[in-house]
């Protein structure tokens, strides 16, 4: 832990050695989505962190949840290296909790939390990213518990760039290839934008054997302004994920697992603006195809998923102060599978924001949703975000009530096999997760260019959805399972109280042309309790206790250094069947430097994990050491 604020107070100084005059920068005048209709981020009265497309080109990263692990808040528990699979995290609780969107529409996955950060975008479309934290269900509905990750790209955010684009091409040890290649372009009233992205290794070191993964995604998407009041949008999208799994899911020696997940991403929205009325509706399609193979002589998980969404709201402006917005959303989801049987499910939401200025410093944004789905009839989710903003200082706070329902893995994991003789059982009887959060906090920018911020928090959880240590005995169902198994049961844990804070800075300055700053740090502290005598599950014993995130990216003339790293501490595990434990706590350090040959071509070298620590953030499913990269970046303008 004693790695980390060095670190910090390094780059301190070498922001202090940069000391120059330039105009002011007004950090939260950026506008962000997160009350639906986007406002200024001062007036959301939210805890917000943007990376912006020229961020996330100078970040040592080649997938966008090796990104989001270094962000301020954002805990990612990695299964695998390079996109093979991740859990995100916000505020502790668990992976299903986090809202994944893409420009409006949710990408989170009916099957299993664990395929939400399989990001069905080329990095090329993206303008940028926004992470909300707390409370957001009454805004965007089930799962949006911790926190949302919302991707907002060019064509359907109307950038004003005429053109952009670019290769990089990365090659490093286990035989790693990395190509990224995207391109975006204005033509008359049409934007047009797509792209791809590979990572390919063999060789890299799990359990007792050599790993790989194959994962491509491609993407592309237009946007036409029709007329003065239409704008129309559209997205197709292909992500595929080829990998090896070996106990990413148990902590059997037999395991020796391969997975491979295929996704279609499709996606469409149209856009009518005239006066002070605003319509939106978008619809998005998302087919999932999941093969799991637990050793040679298993047979397969064959899962077939769907995920059918359309959404519509209004919004009236009467007036600079006050505006209110209305719509409704429709959620169809359903899955064919041996392993968990064919299910459907639909879910329904109706909500309203009021978007207020009360005067020049002071917000509300009071909203209501009420959600229905097939399972759990009407739940009632209010929510009020108020914000009291000056030059230099906003102090917010924020209580709402969310929801998240069940996946189809927790509620019929292993439930259609002939025979089950251990591992993860799911329960069709799961009521939906509920829970009522409430955060404070402020926001100073004491000197130009540098914004401080801290907030504390708590959600109490009811009906929490884990899975945790049954015997057979006491298996609700036992047609298929054996007496002698072991088995982990998806129960609904009567309730979780989770309670922290968070202290995060950022400092981004332009000095000159060819001289810039770019620095995201932040430290999170995160405590959960059950009540007295209660079985902690397997993923509420998993969060950092303590998170610190870091981002930064000096440009000096010619030479880029970008760093990123992580510390984390967290209730150690063992497994005495593989001979391996969950440390304690471990630290991250990756490191770039390029070098600006031309005005398009950059050339790069790449280390990650410089300090080669061994560790993992699941038990049994072992992360690489230190990974030496190099490679080249050309712009086509």
């Amino acid at each position: 832990m004693k790695k980390f604020p060095v670190l910090l107070f390094l780059l301190f100084l070498m922001v202090k050695g940069f000391a120059q005059t330039e105009k002011i920068q007004e950090m939260d005048s950026v506008t962000v989505s997160a009350t639906i209709v986007p406002v200024k981020a001062a007036q959301t009265g939210r805890s917000i962190t943007t990376v912006s497309a020229e961020e996330i080109k100078k970040i040592p990263a080649q997938t966008i949840d090796e990104l989001l692990r270094y962000l301020p808040g954002v805990e990612v528990q990695a299964r695998g290296p390079k996109g093979s699979q991740s859990d995100i995290l916000i505020r502790g609780g668990t992976f299903q909790q986090v809202l994944i969107i893409i420009d409006g529409v949710r990408v989170n996955d009916p099957v299993t939390g664990h395929f939400n950060g399989y990001f069905p975008i080329a990095t090329a479309e993206i303008e940028r990213i926004e992470i909300l934290r707390g409370a957001s269900s009454a805004l965007y509905g089930s799962d949006a518990v911790g926190g949302v990750v919302q991707i907002i790209t060019k064509t359907f955010a109307g950038t004003n760039e005429n053109k952009s684009g670019g290769v990089t091409l990365s090659l490093g040890e286990y035989s790693y290839l990395n190509t990224d290649i995207g391109l975006q372009h204005k033509i008359g009233k049409w934007n047009l934008a797509g792209g791809a992205v590979v990572n390919n290794s063999r060789g890299v070191l799990q359990r007792g054997m050599r790993g790989s993964f194959h994962n491509y995604t491609t993407s592309f998407s237009a946007a036409v302004k029709a007329n003065n009041n239409w704008n129309l949008g559209f997205r197709l999208a292909y992500d595929s994920r080829d990998f090896g799994a070996q106990n990413f899911y148990t902590s059997f020696t037999s395991d020796s697992a391969t997975e491979k997940v295929n996704t279609f991403w499709s996606q469409a929205q149209a856009r009518w603006k005239k006066g002070k009325l605003l319509w939106v509706s978008s619809a998005g399609y998302k087919g999932t195809h999941d093969n799991y193979l637990f050793n040679k002589m298993s047979v397969a998980n064959n899962n077939k998923s769907s995920l059918i969404q359309a959404q519509s709201y209004l919004h009236y402006t009467f007036n600079t102060s006050l505006g209110l917005t209305a719509g409704m959303q429709i959620i169809n989801k359903g899955i064919k599978s041996n392993d968990r049987g064919d299910h459907h499910l639909t879910q329904m939401g109706f909500y309203t924001i009021l978007n207020s200025e009360l005067n020049k410093y002071f917000t509300l944004h009071p909203a209501l949703r009420v959600e229905y789905d097939s399972k759990e009839n009407l739940n009632f989710l209010p929510q009020l975000n108020a914000s009291l903003h000056f030059s230099k200082v906003q102090l917010r706070g924020t209580v709402g009530r969310t929801i998240r329902d069940a996946d189809f893995t927790e509620r019929y994991n292993n439930y259609a096999k002939l025979l089950v003789t251990g591992g993860r059982i799911g329960n069709p009887d799961l009521y939906a997760e509920t829970a009522w959060t409430y955060e404070l906090g402020v926001d100073v920018i004491p000197v130009n260019h540098l914004k401080i911020s801290g907030t504390v928090f708590q959600r109490n959880q009811s009906k929490m959805i884990d899975y945790v240590p049954t015997p057979y005995s006491e298996m609700p169902n036992q047609h298929n399972l054996s007496p002698t198994g072991s088995y982990a049961l998806a129960l609904n844990i009567s309730s979780v109280t989770n309670s922290g804070w968070e202290l995060f800075v950022q400092w981004k300055r332009n000095f000159s042309q060819n001289r810039s700053l770019i620095l995201q740090a932040g430290a999170t502290g995160l405590k959960s309790k059950l009540p007295d005598g209660s079985t902690p599950g397997l993923y509420l014993s998993n969060h950092a206790n303590f998170l610190g995130n870091l981002m930064t990216s000096i440009q000096l003339k010619r030479i880029n250094i970008s760093i990123s790293a992580l510390y984390k501490k967290r209730p150690s595990q063992e497994a005495a069947a593989l001979n391996t434990v969950l440390n304690k706590n471990y630290f991250l350090l990756n490191t770039r430097i390029g070098f600006l040959i031309t005005r398009k071509m950059n050339l790069f070298i790449q280390v990650d994990n410089v300090s080669n620590t061994s560790y993992t953030d699941l038990l049994g499913a072992q992360m690489p050491g230190r990974w030496i990269m190099g490679g080249v970046t050309f712009s086509f303008f």
